[in-house]
């Protein structure tokens, strides 16, 4: 079959970052089911992955976003079946999701939002798990709890988890969502999203929260350039608050975060499906979760361009995009 990765850690500069594989299409193992890929969408945890040399000299199929319909299923799976419609992340233990078919744990998955085409339904797998897990998993929040007087900074809430994050938080918590942006275009989206507020991160963000007269936030979501903002979180979180981050800034001293008793998280959605925790099959009832608010009008997509079919070509780009810095929501790419 047809698919699309690397052999080798490159930067994209170079003319092999990313090559098209003639590799055998997968058989399902028997808690798997077997995807035929239709739409998928890019993060940046492919571009870290592109870098890093895959195991064993192998090569590694790229990509972990993916809508698509079931065409075979494992003799243990019980949930689905062929036809099925499913939306997933998966594991980046296995081959990824840029190919023409892919098999995937049937824990990982869901029946993808009725109301949703395939590209604006593959918009949302992994950014809406990394934004699920770290409101309620990591900074403890319940689902539904509607009477809070606290609030959530989300440092850099344009981009994909941002996005979703923004929503999960406004519509099912009773946070005050700040959202930090920088562009007017930016600003705008984080705003459609349902951000209460947009905050400037070029800023010193507890300056930027003062401004709008929010002196204390009981909890900051890290998206991008935590290390950057570290002073400035630790200023800005009431005692007792917490920090969840989910991009790697390097060395990291936690030790300002003590005088306040902060509590320090790390978000990482692939732990689960990695380790093969006991809770695994939470990934799938989190993305049946995201399918019925989407389908009862409560999410909507972080679709924000669809940059074409999936080829080397296109691949590339949106890898190009993701590396920019300057992507905002999503961008998918739908067939063959």
């Amino acid at each position: 079959m047809k698919a699309f990765g690397h052999t080798r850690a490159t930067r994209l500069d170079e003319a092999d970052a990313l090559v098209e594989l003639d590799i055998p299409a997968p058989e399902p193992g028997s808690r798997d089911v077997v995807v035929e890929i239709s739409a998928v969408s890019v993060n940046p945890v492919d571009t870290k992955l592109r870098s890093i040399a895959p195991p064993n000299g192998e090569a590694r199929v790229l990509g972990y976003d993916a809508v698509g319909t079931v065409v075979a299923t494992g003799g243990q799976v019980r949930g689905f079946r062929a036809g099925d419609r499913v939306f997933y992340a998966g594991s980046s233990l296995r081959q990824g999701s840029n190919a023409r078919f892919q098999a995937i744990d049937e824990r990982l998955i869901a029946r993808a939002p009725e109301s949703l085409t395939d590209e604006e339904a593959a918009a949302l797998p992994l950014t809406a798990l990394t934004a699920w897990e770290l409101l309620f998993d990591r900074l403890g929040l319940r689902a539904g709890e509607m009477e809070s007087p606290d609030a959530l900074l989300i440092v850099g809430g344009a981009g994909g988890v941002g996005s979703i994050l923004t929503q999960i938080a406004r519509r099912l918590t009773g946070l005050e969502v700040i959202a930090t942006a920088s562009r007017p275009e930016t600003v705008e989206w984080c705003k459609a999203m349902g951000a209460h507020h947009v905050i400037d991160h070029r800023r010193p963000l507890d300056q930027e929260l003062a401004r709008i007269g929010i002196p204390h936030v009981r909890y900051v979501a890290g998206l991008t350039a935590t290390g950057q903002h570290k002073e400035a979180i630790v200023r800005a979180l009431a005692p007792q608050g917490a920090l969840a981050m989910i991009d790697d800034p390097g060395e990291f001293d936690i030790m300002p975060f003590k005088r306040k008793s902060l509590s320090v998280h790390w978000e990482y959605m692939f732990a689960r499906p990695v380790f093969d925790t006991p809770d695994m099959a939470v990934q799938g009832r989190i993305l049946g979760q995201v399918a019925s608010l989407v389908d009862a009008g409560l999410l909507r997509t972080t679709l924000k361009q669809v940059i074409g079919p999936i080829t080397l070509e296109n691949l590339r780009k949106a890898h190009e995009l993701m590396e920019s810095g300057k992507g905002i929501g999503k961008a998918v790419l739908c067939g063959f």
